[in-house]
């Protein structure tokens, strides 16, 4: 018998406006499991740009945007867990400044979506993480910028005092330098 399998997907909606977590079904069996990450009659974008990123634990990437041509996000953890992180960088936003965190796993059964003009981080919690990003704009390094990942104003409470950190992301501007 063919029979036609439909995948649903659920939009759950978070306390700051269009950042979205798309719950999906996993479907497991002996060989493993299978899970959709996107679909564009879903949210409505174009997807053109997709990244991988493998990090050790307390490894802490961010908080990263691009100034100009903005990305949306999907991120989905592969392997591992992570502490994700969203700033609203939104200047007519009611959120403006504030965050947004949230555990994801290899075994959640969701992935997040940030829209345009939010910056972006995570901290790897287990020995070791890969997370998988879907973008709708290509990284661009003369437009990207990086926020202090501790910076005072945005009371963002991460559990390690002294991450792994690149220089980019040691040498971030402050808040309210942006």
């Amino acid at each position: 018998k063919n029979r036609k399998r439909i995948f649903k997907m659920k939009i759950i909606k978070t306390k700051i406006k269009d950042l979205l977590i798309i719950k999906t079904k996993i479907y497991k069996d002996v060989r493993g499991f299978f899970k959709e990450v996107e679909k564009n009659q879903i949210l409505k974008k174009k997807f053109i740009f997709d990244c991988l990123s493998f990090s050790k634990k307390n490894t802490l990437r961010g908080l990263h945007l691009q100034k100009k041509k903005s990305q949306a996000k999907i991120i989905t953890v592969v392997d591992g867990t992570i502490l994700d992180v969203v700033v609203d960088l939104r200047k007519k936003s009611k959120t403006y400044g504030k965050h947004f965190a949230i555990e994801i796993s290899k075994n959640s059964d969701f992935s997040l979506f940030i829209p345009e003009n939010f910056a972006h981080g995570f901290l790897c919690l287990s020995k070791t993480c890969t997370v998988y990003y879907k973008c709708t704009n290509y990284r661009n390094e003369k437009t990207e910028t990086t926020i202090k990942w501790n910076d005072r104003d945005l009371k963002i409470k991460w559990p390690v005092k002294k991450p792994i950190l690149s220089s980019k992301d040691s040498a971030g501007i402050a808040f309210s330098e942006y």
